[in-house]
């Protein structure tokens, strides 16, 4: 299967086309976006159909090599319904914002920059954490330590001496 280089050139083309239009702030222009994008998996779905064959129509003489897929032609059919519905979709929001606001662009919404300046600290997700995390229980290094939190010894960090807790 030889693949065609200029249908993987227009192909390359329209993606980087329709994701430089989805990134827009104008729905007009993502929308022009979202076509491009379903024209572009169009030709891809197309490209690994591989060679044009005959039609899938069933003949004792003809090899099963010669016979083309008919798998990517429906998935290429289903895409475009389903391009259509979304176009359909983007039409009708476009049209409703035009009418109410007589603008194309999405404004920021207020909520959005508000917790855009909130600082990203949060008191439960980022306090402290402990030094010791164990489910084990510690255990003081010695009894002169018994009043001193600090001075534990957990099973990572206590030696191997007589007494102690390893």
């Amino acid at each position: 299967m030889s693949i065609n280089l200029t249908l993987l050139i227009v192909m390359g083309v329209l993606y980087a086309c329709g994701i430089y239009l989805i990134l827009e702030r104008s729905l007009t222009r993502v929308l022009l976006g979202l076509m491009l994008l379903a024209n572009a998996t169009n030709i891809l779905i197309l490209s690994t159909g591989g060679y044009a064959g005959l039609a899938p129509l069933f003949s004792k003489e003809t090899a099963p090599e010669a016979y083309s897929d008919p798998l990517p032609q429906a998935l290429i059919l289903t895409s475009i319904v389903i391009s259509f519905a979304v176009t359909a979709f983007m039409l009708g929001i476009i049209y409703r914002t035009w009418v109410l606001a007589r603008q194309d662009e999405i404004q920021d919404d207020l909520e959005d920059v508000r917790v855009a300046k909130t600082p990203s600290f949060d008191a439960e997700d980022d306090a402290i954490v402990p030094l010791e995390t164990s489910e084990f229980a510690v255990t003081p290094a010695s009894p002169a330590d018994r009043d001193k939190p600090d001075a534990t010894e957990t099973p990572n960090t206590a030696t191997t001496r007589e007494g102690g807790s390893a």
